[in-house]
C-alpha cells in the first residue's frame, strides 16, 4: 500500500513545484535515475508505465525506493484503467496520474486515499475531476494549452491546482510562463531527463539538472 496519503503528496508537490517522469525497462538504470532525481532535491518521479512488465519494474524502483532514499515518493502515469491503477496500487504507488478523465480510477483511488491526478483540457473536465475529489488535475498536453490556458482557468476557478504535462521544460523563460500563469507543480519527462543522459549514463549531470530547475523554480516562485 502507498507509504504517503494523498494530503502528504500533494503537499510535497506544491512544496516543491516539479515531478520528474520516466520510464526505462533497465531496473538497475532505473534506481541510479531514482538516485540522481532524490540528490537533485527531487522528492517525487512519476513512473510512466509503458508496456508489458512494467508494474514489475516499477515494483523493484519502490521497493528501492523505500530502503534507500527515505522520503522519496513513487507514483505512477499513463493508467488508462481502474484494473490498472489497482495493480500498481497493491505495489505501492503513492499517486497515480491519467491521460484522460475516469471515474473508475478515482473511486479506485479514492478509496485508498490515494492521490489521483487525471489528464483534463476543459474546465468541464477540471471542474468534474474535482467533484470527484481531484486535488491536482494534470493540464495535458500541456503544449497545446499553454500557460494563457491556466490563467483562464484560474479566473473563474482560483482555487484549482493544475499541473501541466508535456510542453515542460527546465529553462526560465518556459518556467516563468507557467508558474506565473499559476500553476502549482509541473511534470517534466525528456526535457530533463533526456535520452543523451540516458545513453551516456550522466547521472551527475542529471542531478545537477534536477537542482538546478528546483532551484529555479523557487526563485521564479518568489
Amino acid at each position: 500500500m502507498a507509504q504517503y496519503t494523498r494530503i502528504e503528496v500533494a503537499s510535497v508537490m506544491k512544496e516543491t513545484g516539479m515531478i520528474p517522469l520516466f520510464f526505462h525497462s533497465d531496473i538497475e538504470l532505473g534506481k541510479k535515475v531514482l538516485k540522481a532525481c532524490y540528490d537533485g532535491g527531487a522528492r517525487l518521479l512519476e513512473f510512466t508505465s509503458r508496456g508489458d512488465f512494467a508494474h514489475e519494474i516499477f515494483g523493484e524502483l519502490n521497493k528501492y525506493a523505500i530502503a534507500e532514499l527515505p522520503g522519496m515518493i513513487l507514483g505512477v502515469g499513463s493508467i488508462t484503467d481502474a484494473g490498472a491503477a489497482s495493480t500498481y496500487m497493491l505495489l505501492g504507488a503513492n499517486f497515480v496520474v491519467t491521460p484522460v478523465l475516469r471515474e473508475d480510477i478515482a473511486i479506485a483511488c479514492n478509496r485508498r486515499k490515494v492521490l489521483w491526478s487525471p489528464g483534463c483540457g476543459s474546465l468541464t473536465e477540471i471542474a468534474k475531476a474535482e467533484e470527484l475529489g481531484c486535488e491536482i488535475v494534470k493540464l495535458f498536453p500541456g503544449d497545446i494549452y499553454g500557460p494563457k490556458f491556466v490563467k483562464g482557468i484560474k479566473g473563474p476557478q482560483p482555487w484549482t491546482s493544475i499541473m501541466p504535462t508535456g510542453g515542460v521544460a527546465p529553462n526560465e523563460e518556459n518556467l516563468k510562463a507557467w508558474f506565473d500563469a499559476g500553476v502549482t507543480c509541473v511534470g517534466m519527462g525528456s526535457q530533463l531527463i533526456s535520452k543523451d543522459i540516458l545513453a551516456n549514463k550522466d547521472f551527475k549531470g542529471l542531478e545537477t539538472k534536477v537542482k538546478e530547475a528546483l532551484s529555479l523554480i523557487k526563485k521564479l516562485r518568489k
